[in-house]
């Protein structure tokens, strides 16, 4: 029972972190029908780009608290990667936008090698070490062994999801993206501009990448050019599983995808009988998507988006 409990634990901080990625997909998706492949590079360079400020602050501020550390590595890592997202929108995917639908696919992989490829020339082809900036001194609850990081990363990613469905929800800009969404030309008719609306939802997903970003560097203690692609596959796993598209299927996804990862890992071995080892986690990642886009391609949550349709 305390391995299970463990696992889920972990499935929950896990699976937060792909919920949180998984939302910039499906936001991008509700509004272009295109599924931006590089969002998994601008988590990336998030976490590269919060690597930097934390280390370059442990040089030449080694007194600075941790916190603080964490917090301007987060101010420094969010413009970045929303800038990047904003450029890759303005130059890559408007001039595609009325192109057949394998055009902005095909440009979305090329653009992703693209950005592994200057990672790599800036920050080297080595994986780095993320420095633990939080107490490691777990805290035990139920036989249970938690982080003080691992709290963290559920705390930040509630909060960010909870504001991201509140400004979705009730605001204007939230308003205007459901408005691009059902048709971009009646949007235009009354007063939005959709191209305004398009580059600030790339814009805000990029933020909640570049937040995936530091929060998995924290977690696992190393940053490298590749983190973004698998962590991208699977958060997109994610999106497809709750409904792409529907923002609490996003979350949804994220959340049952990481439990279910974190409990395969976790007994893998038993069912198996040792021929497999944690390290397979991934055959759960996309097993799941394959079941899904079987047997319910839609999502979990997609018909309710049909339905209001």
């Amino acid at each position: 029972m305390d391995i299970f409990l463990q696992q889920l634990f972990n499935g929950l901080v896990l699976g937060s972190v792909y919920a949180l990625v998984a939302l910039g997909y499906t936001m991008v998706y509700g509004i272009l029908q295109l599924i931006n492949f590089t969002h998994g590079e601008v988590l990336m360079v998030g976490a590269m780009v919060s690597l930097t400020v934390v280390s370059l602050l442990q040089t030449f501020f080694p007194g600075m608290a941790p916190w603080a550390m964490l917090l301007l590595a987060l101010l420094t890592a969010i413009p970045a990667c929303m800038a990047l997202s904003a450029a890759i929108e303005r130059l890559a995917y408007r001039p595609l936008r009325n192109a057949p639908r394998l055009a902005p696919l095909i440009t979305a992989i090329g653009l992703s090698i693209v950005i592994q490829t200057l990672a790599m020339l800036v920050w080297g082809p080595n994986p780095m070490v993320f420095p633990d900036l939080l107490p490691t001194i777990p805290i035990q609850w139920q036989g249970t062994f938690i982080a003080p990081k691992q709290l963290l990363i559920l705390g930040v990613s509630a909060v960010l999801m909870a504001v991201l469905v509140l400004l979705i929800q009730y605001s204007r800009l939230g308003r205007a993206m459901r408005a691009v969404s059902e048709s971009p030309a009646m949007a235009m008719l009354m007063g939005i501009n959709p191209d305004r609306v398009i580059a600030l939802t790339f814009m805000i997903g990029a933020a909640l990448a570049a937040v995936a970003g530091l929060l998995v560097a924290m977690n696992y203690n190393i940053v490298h050019f590749t983190m973004g692609f698998i962590l991208g596959l699977k958060a997109f796993t994610a999106a497809v599983l709750g409904g792409i598209g529907n923002v609490p299927g996003a979350v949804l996804g994220g959340l049952l995808l990481g439990i279910i990862e974190s409990l395969g890992a976790g007994y893998i071995g038993d069912i198996t009988g040792g021929f497999l080892g944690s390290h397979y986690q991934d055959i759960f990642a996309f097993a799941v998507l394959i079941l899904v886009l079987l047997f319910r391609p839609s999502g979990l949550l997609g018909e309710r988006v049909a339905d209001r349709a």
